[in-house]
């Protein structure tokens, strides 16, 4: 199923300081003792001004998407029948001290709070697209997480985690359409392609069309890729273009495509399709892999690969999966 997506206008970052007071807010009304009096000052705080609404709002979405607990469901188990107004302070301080964490969290580690309120985002195993309201089409790669920035001058998307590819639509207005890292800019020009970021670097592959790639230490040195080209490029520079094929883009339709794959990066890219963490021992690192693999069942995946190496998939957990010499 495809998405419709919306974009928000760009926010600026915000001051640590409002952070804590939406968290002193949230657990206040979280507690049992909360009067209708804190519920009207909550509201005139939050109406004071726009920074307190962002922050209020930000700090629930942080509690929903990356603690991952409805806040019903969270309020309803804060708020457990007990008696005595100790239990109660108890509750109250146990709810600000996870809504503070997430405030904390979000004031030193701005990918993490970016990546947990991104417009977009896909969970672990994942594949999802979408469609911009221009028309261009894009994939979300596993665990990956976009912004969307339209304004009356460019089309851009922030990519805050994971893998994209792009399908650009014609724009009648003419503003360019830019795909923007940590490390720099993409530019389309008429095109299809994918952006991954491997946070020392980001990686391009081209598959129509043409992309300019500006690192933002160096916006000057624009390197340009062609159709069957890709490259990576950090904070201040772009290595030389590399051929890359279409089997680049196999994730998009849920496959990993292999041709000579050393067995060590065979299990790092599946890796990041599944949960939990899947190691490959040194003894058999340098097997070389190649096939065609799911990436919606990877669970197959490991197992159809024991059919062409010697080797052994072993489960100390569900979570827990070593690629092993086979006995």
């Amino acid at each position: 199923m495809t998405d419709t997506a919306r974009p928000r206008p760009a926010q600026p970052a915000l001051d640590p300081a409002v952070l804590r007071q939406a968290a002193e807010w949230i657990a206040q009304l979280w507690s049992d003792d909360a009067t209708d009096q804190d519920r009207a000052d909550c509201a005139r705080w939050r109406a004071g001004h726009p920074d307190h609404e962002q922050a209020w709002q930000g700090l629930l979405a942080f509690e929903d998407k990356l603690l991952g607990l409805p806040r019903d469901a969270a309020r309803h188990a804060l708020r457990r029948p007990t008696a005595g107004t100790g239990r109660r302070r108890a509750l109250r301080a146990l709810g600000l001290g996870v809504i503070a964490l997430g405030a904390g969290y979000a004031a030193r580690n701005t990918d993490g709070w970016q990546r947990a309120t991104a417009d977009y985002r896909s969970a672990t195993g994942d594949i999802r697209d979408l469609s911009l309201p221009d028309g261009t089409r894009v994939t979300l790669s596993t665990a990956s997480a976009i912004d969307v920035r339209f304004s009356d001058t460019e089309r851009l998307v922030l990519l805050r985690a994971g893998e994209i590819l792009v399908a650009t639509a014609h724009d009648p207005l003419a503003r360019p359409f830019l795909v923007r890292t940590r490390h720099g800019s993409i530019q389309a020009l008429g095109t299809r392609y994918s952006v991954r970021d491997d946070d020392d670097t980001s990686r391009v592959a081209v598959f129509e069309g043409a992309v300019n790639i500006r690192p933002v230490d160096a916006p000057g040195h624009a390197v340009r890729l062609d159709a069957g080209q890709g490259s990576r490029f950090s904070r201040d520079r772009v290595e030389l273009p590399a051929p890359v094929g279409d089997d680049a883009a196999a994730w998009s339709r849920g496959l990993l495509v292999a041709d000579g794959m050393r067995l060590e990066s065979f299990a790092a890219e599946l890796a990041r399709y599944r949960p939990g963490i899947l190691r490959c021992d040194p003894a058999v690192a340098d097997l070389r892999v190649s096939g065609v693999f799911s990436l919606r069942d990877t669970d197959r995946a490991l197992q159809n690969l024991t059919r062409g190496l010697p080797v052994a998939v072993v489960y100390r957990t569900r979570y827990w999966v070593t690629l092993r010499a086979a006995d």
